[in-house]
């Protein structure tokens, strides 16, 4: 088990999906985690969402202006950047996350980084990942979107839109992928959601309902997270675009 994922709890309440933004704006939700025998903030200056204990880790991590290293990433983890700006460095490659930017840490990856303000990321770690390239991989800003898969018809409550997707990266065992997706207009019935997906819209909105009948609408710069096991549905009206990184169990 990740040490990330010690000390969290069980789930008193149905799964649903998180504004993100405003769990990383109130310090007083998740589960804060601090190491007293490490010195590295960027992997220990935490605070994590109350998820069950399992392959997928979600929060916020919260750095002071400075500099520090990482001698090995411990999982596969996408981050993006809610506030400030973020310097990753590698002998072969600088990579500069500002607002909206985002990029998968692999696993085993050894890097510098530095912020000249406080910053403010959000994370997502497949706990299960396996040692790779051990690379620091930018989600691509302009992708070359290729045709892909629809929602199920029989869940579809509009006609068939037509959607596009991008992947930038896939885990060695296909369970975890990110990359952007965008879609035209539709609305689907509430379905299972058998994974998680941590979402950021880059353009247009989108609602959500859960099986308790709260909902939420979602708009760009938004980010949120859908959690395993929840059933919503989905209504957007808009073309939607979306920045995404999905765990999804074989």
């Amino acid at each position: 088990m990740s040490s990330l994922q010690q000390g969290a709890t069980v789930h008193a309440t149905p799964a649903t999906f998180v504004n993100l933004r405003t769990f990383a704006q109130d310090h007083s939700l998740g589960i804060p985690f601090t190491d007293a025998s490490e010195e590295n903030n960027f992997l220990f200056r935490r605070r994590m969402l109350d998820l069950p204990p399992g392959p997928v880790t979600v929060g916020v991590i919260k750095l002071d202006s400075g500099r520090g290293s990482v001698k090995a990433q411990p999982a596969d983890e996408f981050i993006i950047v809610c506030e400030g700006k973020l310097t990753l460095i590698q002998p072969d490659r600088t990579v500069v996350l500002g607002p909206g930017n985002s990029a998968v840490l692999l696993h085993d990856a050894e890097f510098a980084w530095s912020a000249e303000c406080p910053v403010s990321i959000i994370f997502m770690r497949y706990n299960d990942s396996r040692p790779g390239a051990r690379a620091l991989l930018p989600i691509a800003e302009e992708p070359a979107l290729e045709p892909s898969g629809a929602p199920s018809a029989a869940l579809l409550l509009t006609p068939t839109p037509v959607c596009r997707n991008y992947t930038d990266y896939r885990s060695q065992d296909g369970q975890f992928v990110c990359g952007t997706w965008d879609s035209t207009p539709y609305h689907r019935r509430a379905m299972f959601y058998p994974h998680y997906e941590l979402m950021y819209l880059l353009e247009g909105s989108v609602t959500f309902e859960d099986e308790t009948g709260r909902s939420g609408t979602f708009s760009r710069g938004d980010i949120f997270l859908v959690e395993q096991n929840a059933q919503c549905s989905w209504d957007s009206r808009e073309q939607v675009a979306k920045v995404y990184a999905i765990f999804r169990p074989a």
